[in-house]
């Protein structure tokens, strides 16, 4: 029978927590695999706690990054949770880890443990820095990543200080370069019958996205510096922000025209701006020129910008073939009818919180489908795990309650 997901069959053994690990877990869920969030009884993962606006109900971002996972309780330091986790651990293919630095060994559950009840498990690890940087038992949260991957010196606007990137690149980010190695251990297993190690760094992984940046300082020799909104390679223009009516906080449109080829995608905005006199003015004439004189030549696309909103302004570009985006709110897009039709943004059915509408899964393949489903209630699955993948009976169960190994 053909598998109806891509990582159908497939079962991973979930110990994370906050954003990072929980994001790779929820990636691999979403790509089909079973898996089972481990979590402390009575209080759960920490994320389920933190930030929450409403007593009794799992935070929202605990909500968001733990979709289509089942939750099992177990104590780690008990003697009957630990002899649980080793028997889960003999039937899954994924062990994934991003507790604090040393937190896991101190459990007994190091890599050489883990291997050694299962060979051919692939067991992944998030840390803020790679197992023997200098830093390495230091603790990280995303804007430590971010600081020490160069993704805060480059961010903010020259002769300012420097700035977290809003996204959570460090966190998430991480998160999906783990994902992408368990994936190739998970391949490669195939081929060789053993599993492996798997380890990322917010470090290593801040520092994979801002390639472009290093480019930047090969060209100069300085480090690269803060540009705004202008691109760390080469000086473009016109490139950034331009606005729009009503005049509102975020009623802008991002207007940018490529260097290559030539001045094409310049003339074409002059048209559409209705300024085609422009393209003779002779400090315009390279994307050089255009950079140097852009503070005489974005007064002419702000005239046209403010007469349009940041849609219609998107709409008349794009048409043209001059790149430009509007520049979307979250509730914007969380509102979009095309992003909800193509399932970027979702209603999953809370059991506390009743209807939530959250992101979906952006990778689309063709012959694997996994319906978005809320994330777990803390122990929701006990039974099904216990009682199903481990054969334990009810009576059994309700002795390991009563111990408080589960």
């Amino acid at each position: 029978m053909t598998a109806k997901a891509a990582l159908e069959g497939v079962t991973v053994l979930d110990l994370t927590q906050f954003e990072s690990g929980t994001v790779c877990t929820e990636t691999l869920a979403w790509l089909g695999a079973n898996v089972i969030k481990i979590e402390r009884p009575g209080t759960g993962e920490q994320g389920r706690g933190s930030s929450v606006d409403q007593p009794g109900a799992d935070s929202y971002l605990f909500i968001l990054v733990n979709a289509n996972k089942k939750s099992i309780t177990m104590d780690v330091k008990h003697p009957e949770g630990k002899a649980l986790l080793r028997r889960l651990i003999e039937k899954a293919d994924i062990f994934v880890e991003n507790f604090s630095p040393g937190t896991i060994e101190r459990m007994g559950f190091d890599y050489a443990s883990v291997r050694a009840i299962n060979p051919r498990i692939i067991y992944a690890q998030i840390k803020g820095f790679g197992s023997d940087s200098p830093y390495a038992n230091f603790p990280a949260f995303d804007p430590v990543g971010q600081a020490m991957g160069g993704v805060v010196s480059i961010t903010g606007e020259q002769g300012r200080p420097p700035l977290r990137a809003g996204p959570n690149l460090a966190d998430s980010g991480t998160g999906f370069h783990c994902v992408i190695g368990i994936l190739a251990a998970l391949y490669q297993r195939t081929l060789t019958g053993e599993g492996q190690r798997v380890e990322v760094a917010m470090q290593d992984a801040m520092i994979n996205f801002i390639r472009p940046a290093f480019g930047r300082q090969l060209v100069t020799g300085r480090a690269t510096e803060r540009v705004g909104n202008d691109q760390p390679m080469a000086p473009v223009a016109p490139n950034g922000i331009y606005p729009c009516k009503p005049g509102g906080p975020n009623d802008y449109v991002f207007v940018y025209t490529s260097r290559w080829p030539g001045s094409t995608q310049w003339e074409q905005l002059l048209e559409v701006i209705g300024r085609p006199d422009l393209k003779t003015d002779p400090r315009l004439q390279t994307p050089e020129s255009r950079y140097e004189h852009r503070d005489a030549m974005n007064p002419a696309i702000e005239a046209w910008s403010c007469e349009r909103t940041k849609f219609e302004a998107m709409e008349e570009l794009g048409r043209a073939g001059v790149p430009a985006g509007a520049v979307l709110t979250t509730a914007e897009l969380m509102e979009d009818a095309y992003l909800r039709r193509r399932g970027m943004f979702v209603t999953v059915q809370h059991p506390v919180r009743g209807p939530i509408v959250m992101p979906g899964f952006p990778i689309r393949l063709s012959a694997s489908s996994v319906p978005v489903e809320a994330a777990p209630l803390l122990g929701q699955h006990n039974e099904q795990v216990y009682g199903g993948l481990l054969g334990l009976p009810t009576e059994e169960l309700e002795r390991l309650r009563q111990a408080k190994a589960i």
